[in-house]
């Protein structure tokens, strides 16, 4: 059974993490061969506050 984890920064619409959900499972079925209904994909979304680039976080730097 395939597990995809993915992070994202928080502040996307549902609709596009259901979109980007979709589309991994569709992917990682086609590219393994594996039965969709067993691909599992886990999104997280992380506060701005938490993640950084640089040393700065996503925040400060306005993304």
């Amino acid at each position: 059974m395939p597990l995809v984890n993915i992070q994202v920064l928080e502040g996307r619409p549902q609709e596009k993490i259901d979109a980007l959900m979709a589309n991994v499972a569709d992917t990682v079925s086609e590219t393994l061969d594996a039965p969709k209904q067993n691909v599992r994909v886990i999104v997280s979304e992380v506060p701005k506050t938490h993640w950084s680039v640089g040393g700065k976080s996503a925040k400060e730097l306005g993304k």
